[in-house]
């Protein structure tokens, strides 16, 4: 129970502090919280240490941990939601999302868990699809499923609705951006719903979290995490569609994109993915003859830059030195190491504190900035 209500108070990609009856409430994210239990070994000594380490990064306040009877009422409220809670390397958590840096601790999953255990392609785009767009990805997810892939998207408008559609019998797995309670946008809940018979939801969200702006590239990197690959359909600059597909290039998933009109906006952001490497997509065929070699290879947990110790016995200078480094710009960890010309161990340690205390926040490809 302790290692799940540290885990419960995983919330944000990076890590944030909220106010609960005016007393500062502690909350790790994915990668503190899988670097707070490497390092301490257990969840029980990590939140002995995390006030502590809240305060040293500049913490108002004592801080408030979720308690055992907060997690305890969730996971009740959870059970009589037909929701399960699973860790990395329990059963029904999708293989491929467990090897992300930031996989969450803890996944909500409801419907058919089976869903979870078979290759996923990911299928996202515009929301203000045009005809031509929707029709594509509904036959090109249809296709998929009849090859035994299931297909996963984030239950928007546009071409996530029409690949979830097109594989309700087959099996679809949609990804929430906010609590399993709060569907979003509200009028696919019937979808959602349907689906659930041969496919699933899933959801890193506590119930009742109302999704905002800022939850939507935290879901898209599980849309693309679970992923062997992802499939561009129509995508303007600037989308959230192409954050999808950078952050699986990332993750090392393969991106797929498909061609539209060179005079339609809607296509402007696929044809680039196109001209910077995305493999070319005009049928399922171009999918599966991708992806099939990845799939003969099994999933391995890889190592990673946070699984070396921490190293908390920073002195004064020291710490100056790498908070002076930080500011509103993102900066690259190996660049903090370079130019505060300390450990990585001891950069990774302040980071953590900082992120304890709310100061910090994570970015893409390995950067960093403060709050």
């Amino acid at each position: 129970m302790r290692s799940r209500t540290l885990a419960r108070c995983e919330k944000d990609r990076g890590v944030s502090t909220n106010s609960l009856g005016g007393v500062c409430a502690i909350i790790p994210g994915p990668r503190t919280f899988a670097s707070l239990l490497r390092h301490f070994g257990d969840a029980a000594h990590a939140l002995e240490r995390l006030p502590d380490l809240a305060r040293r990064g500049g913490a108002s306040g004592p801080g408030r941990i979720c308690s055992e009877a907060d997690a305890a009422a969730e996971l009740a409220a959870c059970r009589k939601f037909g929701i399960d809670l699973v860790a990395p390397e329990e059963a029904h958590y999708p293989a491929r999302l467990a090897t992300i840096d930031d996989a969450p601790p803890l996944l909500g999953v409801r419907g058919a868990r089976e869903a979870l255990m078979r290759p996923m392609i990911a299928i996202v785009g515009s929301r203000n699809a045009s005809g031509a767009g929707l029709k594509f990805a509904g036959q090109l997810a249809r296709d998929l499923g009849d090859a035994g892939f299931v297909v996963i998207s984030g239950l928007a408008r546009g071409i996530d609705q029409a690949a979830h559609r097109a594989t309700v019998a087959s099996g679809t797995v949609a990804v929430l951006a906010g609590g399993h309670d709060r569907i979003y946008p509200p009028e696919h809940e019937d979808l959602l719903a349907a689906l659930l018979e041969h496919g699933a939801a899933i959801s890193e969200m506590p119930l009742g979290h109302v999704p905002r702006a800022r939850d939507f590239p935290r879901r898209n990197r599980l849309i693309s995490g679970a992923s062997l690959g992802v499939v561009i359909v129509e995508a303007a600059h600037r989308s959230g569609s192409l954050i999808t597909a950078r952050m699986a290039a990332e993750q090392g998933r393969e991106v797929f994109a498909v061609p539209g009109s060179p005079i339609d906006p809607r296509a402007a952001g696929a044809n680039d993915l196109i001209k910077q490497g995305a493999t070319l997509v005009t049928e399922a065929a171009d999918v599966i003859s991708a992806v099939t070699p990845i799939m003969e290879r099994p999933v391995m947990l890889g190592a990673r830059e946070d699984d070396e110790p921490l190293d908390f016995a920073t002195d004064s200078g020291d710490r100056a030195r790498i908070i002076d480094l930080l500011g509103p710009s993102p900066i690259s960890l190996d660049d903090l190491i370079r130019m505060a010309d300390v450990s990585p161990a001891m950069v990774r340690a302040v980071l953590l504190e900082l992120e304890l205390a709310g100061r910090l926040e994570r970015h893409g490809g390995g950067l960093v900035s403060m709050i």
